[in-house]
């Protein structure tokens, strides 16, 4: 049983202190759980060593001090539970790592906007031990070396890689529930992976190729066919893939989510804010791969992937 759950805090370790791993940390942190991040940026990690790391925004404005912050997951012992918060880019990386200092009861949740991170890890370990979240409504952004902005923070769903319901899989969710978040398990995570996937799709590369938010986005006519092109050829990936989604209109669907955030920038355009090449192949990119295989043509994606890419090709 992993470190006797009932008689010890959880440990939890956090791979990746970005923004959001950054809120992940601290809300654990001060639930009580015996909390760990690891992250290279060692302005980030020595300020949240010094003098612990600034939280403000929807979550409350606070300082948490009772969080170990590594460079290193070596430097660390061996945790309960594995979040792995990196960019999609940054999971693989952070699996082969995990691998050589989890014990065989470690469970690793991944929660990673866009597909392809069960299979990533895969090739670093065992998946049996492997769960996949999904952070909805969700917003943060670093402001300085420890120091997180909280703006908003609506659900984390999670799941079985494999389907189910399970112990562990409670276990997990109670965790979060106890930190303060609205989480909850799901027998099917896949379908709530790709319904957040398909509506990424739709805003991510659109808003950043043609350099809007999601409200200017779907003001303009002809902006929209394209955001909407988008979300279609995912969907229809999806379905092909044999995908149970919970509704069979998905123009409205997709119209409804961008609705409810007119102001909202995509990460991806926020990456390119910052002069960052973002995780269009995990998300935009994703779908004419998949297409490919599936025999599904994707115009519309391999339209504003290739945008994308042209821009990213200045970035150091």
């Amino acid at each position: 049983m992993i470190r006797e759950q009932q008689q010890n805090k959880p440990r939890i370790a956090v791979i990746g202190a970005g923004a959001m791993g950054s809120v992940y940390a601290g809300n654990f942190a001060e639930a009580g759980f015996d909390v760990q991040v690891v992250d290279v940026w060692a302005e980030h990690i020595n300020a949240i060593s010094k003098v612990g790391l600034r939280l403000e925004g929807a979550s409350g404005n606070r300082v948490i001090t009772n969080i170990r912050a590594v460079l290193d997951i070596k430097d660390i012992e061996p945790c309960d539970l594995y979040v792995i918060a990196t960019k999609a880019d940054g999971v693989g990386a952070a699996a082969a790592a995990i691998a050589d200092v989890m014990t065989a009861d470690s469970l690793v949740l991944t929660i990673q906007n866009g597909l392809g991170a069960g299979e990533r890890i895969a090739q670093h370990m065992t998946t049996d031990n492997v769960l996949l979240g999904v952070a909805e409504g969700f917003g943060a952004s670093i402001k300085g070396p420890g120091h997180v902005h909280h703006n908003a923070m609506r659900l984390v769903r999670i799941g079985e890689l494999n389907g189910g319901q399970t112990k562990r899989l409670k276990w997990v969710e109670s965790l979060w529930q106890s930190a303060g978040f609205k989480a909850q398990a799901f027998e099917d995570i896949h379908q709530l992976v790709w319904e957040k996937f398909i509506c990424n799709v739709m805003c991510s590369a659109p808003c950043t190729a043609f350099e809007c938010n999601i409200g200017e986005l779907f003001a303009d006519q002809d902006r929209r066919k394209v955001a909407l092109g988008c979300l279609v050829e995912a969907y229809q990936v999806g379905v092909a893939k044999g995908i149970r989604f919970s509704f069979d209109d998905v123009v409205a669907y997709g119209t409804k989510f961008a609705e409810l955030m007119p102001g909202a920038n995509p990460s991806m355009r926020l990456d390119h804010f910052a002069g960052k090449k973002s995780e269009i192949d995990a998300i935009n990119g994703m779908v004419p791969v998949l297409g490919k295989e599936l025999g599904i043509a994707t115009p519309y994606n391999d339209t504003v992937v290739a945008l994308v890419r042209a821009k990213e090709a200045s970035f150091q």
